[in-house]
């Protein structure tokens, strides 16, 4: 090995020296997990489907509503209910603290060339390195369930958004950007209400793109005890039971198609199919 006794120091230094703080995020990831789960389980199924089908409908027509009942209800009578809505709030958790660090990062990396220099290769890093490898520290900070699931995916989905956002800042137009700032506004004026509108676009692409990449994840966090579909999917390849992973693998796919329907058309005005 060249490095790699070097990275296995590293994280074993960090799970000996940092174990109050790994704590503190696995408490606090599990709670925003757990909220989120325990609502959409709280949630009659019936109005569930009727929320995603009305936003389906607001933001991607018709068809797509009808598409998104008739998935819905195919997962509910299948009998995999509770399980996709354990992988959402997983998903949905996992999303939020991506955009929630990948947003900034996106726009301090347009707005910073040397910033850029330094995220550009940490990105390439984090989209090709395998992600079965991010769950060997992820387990090892945060032991098995769904927290270390969380960690691993968070990592793998965050580049898009991160892109996306530095490279939505950076095709606005430059003579409008001279425009904003000949009129006196400050960077924060010019970032607020000039950058991020006209980005938004291109922004919300990266939203979707973290949404799915996500998503990807499911069954890879289910090795290391994350429930869901992803569980019935691992269930279904160890125990060769053909007919249960095709199931739940569409069940992953048919929640695929919906969230990218909804979020692809998060930033348009509503369309009439």
């Amino acid at each position: 090995m060249i490095i790699g006794q070097y990275i296995e120091d590293a994280i074993n230094w960090m799970t000996a020296n940092f174990t109050g703080f790994f704590d503190a995020i696995n408490t606090g990831m599990s709670s925003l997990i757990s909220v989120i789960e325990s609502f959409w389980l709280w949630l009659p199924f019936y109005l569930t489907i009727g929320l995603f089908a009305a936003l389906a409908w607001w933001k991607a027509g018709k068809s797509n509503a009808i598409l998104t009942v008739a998935g819905l209800l195919f997962i509910y009578f299948a009998g995999f209910w509770d399980e996709t809505m354990q992988t959402f709030a997983l998903v949905l958790a996992s999303a939020f603290i991506a955009l929630l660090f990948g947003i900034p990062l996106g726009i301090w990396s347009a707005k910073n060339e040397t910033a850029q220099k330094i995220i550009r290769p940490v990105l390439d890093f984090m989209q090709t390195m395998p992600a079965f490898v991010y769950l060997i520290p992820a387990v090892l900070f945060f032991g098995l369930g769904t927290v270390p699931g969380a960690f691993a995916t968070i990592i793998f989905a965050m580049p898009p958004v991160v892109r996306l956002t530095s490279l939505g800042i950076k095709q606005v137009p430059e003579e409008i950007v001279e425009a904003t700032k000949a009129f006196g506004a400050t960077p924060r004026q010019l970032l607020l209400k000039v950058q991020l509108p006209l980005a938004m676009p291109t922004i919300l692409a990266g939203v979707n793109q973290t949404m799915m990449m996500a998503l990807s994840m499911v069954v890879i966090a289910s090795m290391i005890g994350a429930k869901g579909l992803g569980e019935i999917v691992l269930q279904g390849i160890s125990q060769l039971r053909i007919g249960l992973g095709f199931e739940s693998g569409l069940a992953v796919v048919l929640l695929a198609i919906i969230l990218d329907r909804i979020t692809q058309n998060l930033g348009k005005s509503s369309k009439k199919k």
